[in-house]
Order: structure tokens, then sequence, then C-alpha cells
């Protein structure tokens, strides 16, 4: 968390270099420890993945999301982005070039695209017109919240928790990894085969969070990386330890672990390996991550939740140079990306979301753009139905008190949209999700109808817990909050089944099981036993002593 002298307002005079540079300091620092696990002090990872003892067992098989293949992917423009050099305000473009004097595109240089000649982008962009042509791309104009902060860090955790009290808030979750929990409360107790989330190259979001900081998500820092554990997964070696008996034991026991949640990279593996890119992808960093994200996709690995990050958006001097290059950058690999999922006939599943942490300020400032407030969001895919450019036009004469665009469509409204109209979940759990309820925007073009929004683990709630009597046998206490077919079983950490406790149909209500070690004779170690209940699984660890 940012302390206040990190923490930048809507006021804060940004030509202060000194100001500016503490909080990329800071912002650096914190994508540092992030990136290796140790934010927060919980968690400890590598490349992202969280050093959970019953990470992807053999004996945890569920996915977290249900019955709906529908697949978001986030498209994170990282730094800043400038909206109106994005999607050119034509209709006032008189205001546009006088607050820009060197950095306003020409008319020339720019695409309609609209029939009223209201809105353009740059040419550098140009791939994206056949994508808006053909109705899969539309823009939300002037997004944004209230009392827009302009830290790079704190809007930045705004926007991937969907909280504005972030800063002071110890509930650090992000917003879709409340969406997982909402799904599968038990998701860490029994985390899926089939990872709930993909990031690349996007170590310091905290989007898939949960209230403990930990990432839910699988977090490769580069693509290289991803490519890496895919293709060969990795090992930690556990039998040339440091020869400090107590230090060595707890490093042989965290590499131990480590290589239990690398038993994730076989999944990806199998995915990653069962296609390949139907296209050729251009040479820049967000076309290599969509690349990948294509081949997962088209070979099933099943996770519907991905994020791709592009940097370099924090654009305070020689914009006209690098935010044309960006833009070109962003239009090459989305066009490349849903002309390969075309080729795999998976295109109308996928949607994906441009977001920054906020725009930049109407007037230039020496070649570039200080910290702004609103500023369009981008969507792509075919099932849009239909280009649109939706929300209020950026009114360059009515701003703020600092010179800023106001906003007229909170970002929130956007997640609560996704979370009912494409991943297809039921307002009050979007509601519950978000903390509050957000306008929904129907203009988007999709809706759920004929998708199976049934979700088995929202609805069957297992209550468990597991004691020690006094003749040192173990009983599972448990409780079901609807009849259903139950199993209860004990296994080695490693996943390897001891023995079945339970198996049959079960009434509402309190159940026992018991587990008489002296009848097996396991050695002090730790074990964990898991209860199926209908189509869902929960687990719980416990220690036999020796």
């Amino acid at each position: 968390m940012t302390n206040n002298k990190n923490s930048l307002n809507k006021n804060v005079d940004l030509s202060n270099k000194s100001v500016h540079d503490q909080e990329h300091r800071s912002w650096s620092r914190r994508s540092f420890l992030q990136t290796i696990g140790m934010a927060g002090g919980v968690g400890f990872g590598l490349g992202g993945f969280e050093m959970n003892a019953l990470a992807s067992s053999p004996l945890f098989m569920t996915t977290a999301m249900g019955n709906n293949d529908r697949i978001l992917v986030l498209i994170r423009l990282k730094g800043g982005n400038d909206g109106l050099n994005t999607i050119v305000p034509i209709f006032d473009y008189g205001t546009y070039k006088n607050n820009r004097p060197t950095i306003a595109l020409k008319q020339s240089d720019l695409i309609g695209l609209d029939a009223n000649n209201m809105f353009a982008m740059p040419k550098s962009m140009a791939k994206l017109k056949p994508l808006w042509d053909s109705g899969s791309m539309k823009v939300i104009n002037s997004v944004g919240y209230p009392d827009h902060n302009l830290s790079h860090f704190t809007s930045s955790d705004i926007w991937n928790s969907a909280n504005e009290t972030i800063e002071s808030d110890q509930n650090k979750s992000g917003w879709l990894g409340r969406f997982i929990l909402n799904r599968n409360p038990g998701y860490l107790e029994n985390l899926p085969e089939i990872p709930g989330a993909i990031k690349v190259s996007s170590g310091s979001s905290i989007t898939f969070q949960n209230p403990d900081r930990i990432d839910l998500a699988v977090n490769f820092n580069t693509p290289e990386k991803l490519i890496e554990v895919a293709e060969k997964g990795f090992l930690f070696d556990t039998v040339n330890l440091p020869d400090d008996c107590y230090y060595g034991d707890q490093v042989g026991y965290l590499r131990s672990i480590l290589n239990i949640t690398y038993k994730y990279a076989p999944n990806i593996s199998k995915a990653y390996n069962a296609v390949s890119n139907g296209v050729v992808y251009s040479n820049n960093e967000l076309s290599r991550q969509l690349a990948i994200v294509a081949r997962l996709i088209k070979g099933n690995l099943g996770t519907r939740l991905y994020m791709v990050t592009l940097d370099g958006f924090d654009t305070h001097e020689n914009q006209i140079v690098s935010h044309t290059r960006l833009m070109g950058e962003i239009s090459a690999a989305i066009s490349e990306f849903y002309s390969d999922l075309s080729i795999g006939d998976k295109a109308n599943d996928v949607l994906s979301m441009t977001f920054s942490e906020f725009g930049r300020r109407i007037k230039e400032n020496e070649g570039g753009t200080d910290h702004g407030t609103a500023a369009p969001v981008m969507f792509f895919g075919p099932a849009l139905n239909g280009q649109d450019i939706l929300g209020k036009n950026p009114d360059m004469q009515d701003v703020d008190a600092a010179g800023n665009l106001k906003f007229e469509t909170d970002f929130r409204s956007i997640y609560a949209s996704l979370l009912e109209q494409w991943l297809c979940i039921e307002p009050s759990a979007v509601d519950n999700i978000l903390g509050d309820s957000y306008e929904r925007i129907p203009q988007l073009g999709f809706d759920c109808l004929g998708v199976n929004t049934y979700e088995e683990a929202a609805i069957l709630k297992v209550n468990h817990s597991i004691r020690m009597d006094g003749n040192g046998s173990y009983i599972i206490d448990y409780e079901l909050s609807r009849p259903c077919p139950v199993d209860v079983e004990i296994f080695t950490i490693m996943g390897q089944k001891i023995v079945t406790l339970v198996h049959g149909y079960q009434s509402e209500g309190k159940h026992q099981a018991v587990f008489i070690n002296r009848h097996i004779g396991l050695s002090a170690a730790l074990y964990v036993y898991r209860i199926v209940a209908g189509t869902s699984q929960w687990s719980g660890k416990f220690v036999v002593a020796g």
C-alpha cells in the first residue's frame, strides 16, 4: 500500500519531477515484491504460483467457473493511456488542436469511425479497421470514477479492485478474485487442476487477488517464461539442500510444495502443444503475449480469465513517437489474435477489453501529457454484434477544477455488465462482488440467453472441520446445505488415496466421518481429507502425530 507521500490526487502538479519519480520508484518496488510473491507479507511463490500444499494435486479435478465457455481477456495499457489520441474527437478538432499544438494528430493521419464524422482513430491503428467494419469493436467514451486519483499505483489498484478506498482498506482483493471465490468459495482449499485465471506479464496487478492478497491467477512474468513452463515444466532440487538442519528442512519443504504447484504446467503444456498459431504474429510484446493466450484457448485449456499487459503509456514526453508506436502494436496484436481465434473457431467465445489506470491531460506539456482522468475503453470480439461508440462525448470545454475531462461512465458499470451479461452470473452476486449496485450497459450487444448459468458451487454449501478424539481417531464434521451424493476420502499430500470413509447419498444437515488411524498405521506426516458433494468438492489438512 502506498503512503500519503506517494499518493497523487487530481490537484497534484505533475511537473514536479521528483514527486513523479518517487511514485514510479514505489510502483517498481511494489511490482518486484508482487512478482516474487512477497507483497503484503503473505504467500511466497515464483512466477505467480502460490505455495499451497494442495495446489493441483491429482485429486482436485474441478474447475472454478462452471459450465459457461465464454472467455474474457483484459488488455492492460500500463502507464495511463492518452484517450484523446486513441479515439480522436473530430467533432471538436479545433479545441483538440489548440490544446495540443505539437502532439495533435493531423486529420490526414486519421481514420473515420462513424458516418457523422464525430470520431476517428489514428492510421497507426489501421489494422483494427476490419474489426470495426465487421461489428467486432466498440468504444465507451468518458470512463472513470469520482474524485480520480492520479497515482499510478493507487489508481491501478482502484481499477483492479473496483474499490475507491483500496488505499486505506485492509481488503486488497481484486474484482475478479472475488468473482472466482463467488463461484467457488473453497477455491484455495480445492485448488483446481485448471487455473481459474492466467496473467501474462501482469505481475503487479491485484485483479485476481483474494482478501488475503493471495493471487488466484497463474502469473508468468514474461511470455518466454510461460512457454518454458508450458513446454518443459520445472522441478526444484529437494536433495541438495543447505547444510543448516532447520533452514535446510524449511527450504526442502518450500521447494516440495512449489514442485506440487508447478503441476499446473502439464495441463498448460497439453493445451499449448495441442495447437499452433494460425497466423504470424508481429514482433512486439503484446503480440507475443496474445499469441500464447490464443494457443491456450484453442488448445482447450479451460481457463476463462486472462490478462495481458503492454507497458509504456506514461507519455510525459516524446508522445507523438511513442504513443503512435504503441497504438500500432495494439492494433497489430488484437487483429492477429482474432484472426488466429477465427481459424480455431474460438473467436465468438472471446471478448477482449482494454483498460488503463487513467487518461492524460487535455493540454500537452512540452511534447507529452501529464496524468489525466476519463478516457475511452475499447472492446473487441464478434460477440459485440456491431460497432458503436457509447458513453458521453469527451467535452474539452466543460472540465473539472484541474482542467481534466469529466467522466460519465463509472468503470464499475462496465464490470457489472461483463459479470452479468458476459460471464453470466446472477445480478445479486454481481452487486456482492462489486460492493454496490452499478448501472448495466445493455448496448454492448451480448447477453446470457441460451447460456447455462447454473453454478453448482454457488448453490451447494458444505461447512467442514476435523478434530481428534481421545482415542486418537480423527473425526471429520461436515454439514450439507441440501441432500446429495457424498464421498469422504483421505489422501497423502501427493494425492495418493488411502481410504474412503463415506460413499453414498446423504440428507441435508450435520454428518460425521471417522478416520481410525491405528487400523492403517500411517506415518507422521501431513494428510488431506476431501469431501465430494454433488459435483463440487472441499478439502482440509490434518497432521498425524508420530
